[in-house]
């Protein structure tokens, strides 16, 4: 299981882009030269691992990824409670949350921002094409720092392609949940097994194309809206009629032209519909 974009909205939304214990913003702005960076975990009360902390094995497995067992911490607190989980126990943590919804919430009736948080797209931030990925390393840097993912593919067409497809899509969104905590030996390890994924889809294929869209999340207790990054991803047949076969030495639009069913080169974009 992995946590639904509508559970991210939510604990987002009702926590105000603020840590539950510092109370500090937790997405910081973009600069000229580095895209916004996010530093907020989105932590489980309770561990579903066995060695984990505060891990309950009676807790339902269907309700791990769920809300009521996450809480939105800055890095630091989120790694003091869990290295002091005996400390920090279920019971306080989940009152925590609660005690610092409820501030979240003050907070807006007293500057008189009774607006509900929402995201909203702004045009010259949707990606009008999506370029083809052909190593790990563009991958993994697609989705480090997402915040949410949009992820489809073609129709599928037998039990293998499913799992091999499905697979890799899911794979590529738990190492997006991670990639901000991963040494730079395992970035480089985590790369090159997406690299032979691609190149396994590739075999059975399949190319796939990948772009990044920032939304804007507004309300809260922030007077200025905040970047929401998206990863897209989309797997596509390499015969599909939408790609197009681009010329590097030439990259308008009007230079494009449409692929044969065989044409694997590694230049090539999908509209993003």
């Amino acid at each position: 299981m992995s946590i639904s974009d509508k559970t991210r909205k939510v604990l987002w939304g009702r926590s105000g882009n603020r840590c539950a214990i510092c109370k500090n913003e937790l997405v910081i702005d973009a600069t000229e030269q580095n895209d916004e960076s996010v530093v907020a975990d989105e932590c489980h009360i309770i561990s579903s691992s066995p060695n984990g902390p505060r891990h309950d094995p009676s807790y339902p497995i269907e309700k791990l990824d769920s809300y009521d067992n996450m809480m939105l911490l800055c890095r630091t607190h989120h790694k003091m409670v869990d290295d002091q989980s005996a400390t920090f126990t279920t019971d306080i943590l989940r009152q925590m949350k609660s005690n610092h919804e409820v501030w979240v919430s003050q907070k807006l009736a007293e500057g008189h921002k009774s607006q509900p948080v929402r995201l909203r797209r702004v045009k010259q931030n949707i990606p009008a094409f999506l370029s083809r990925l052909t190593t790990g390393k563009e991958v993994l840097d697609l989705v480090t720092n997402a915040m949410a993912y949009s992820f489809d593919h073609e129709e599928l067409k037998s039990q293998e392609e499913v799992d091999l497809v499905g697979g890799f899509l899911q794979v590529v969104q738990d190492w997006g949940e991670l990639s901000a905590d991963l040494e730079t030996s395992d970035r480089v390890q985590t790369a090159y097994s997406l690299t032979e994924s691609l190149q396994e889809l590739e075999q059975a294929g399949f190319f796939v194309f990948g772009g990044r869209e920032v939304r804007l999340l507004e309300g809260g207790i922030q007077p200025e809206p905040s970047n929401w990054p998206i990863a897209i991803l989309r797997v596509f047949r390499k015969d599909n009629q939408a790609i197009i076969h681009v010329n590097l030495d030439k990259m308008d639009e009007k230079d494009a032209q449409q692929p044969s069913a065989n044409d694997s080169s590694p230049a090539g974009r999908v509209r993003n519909a």
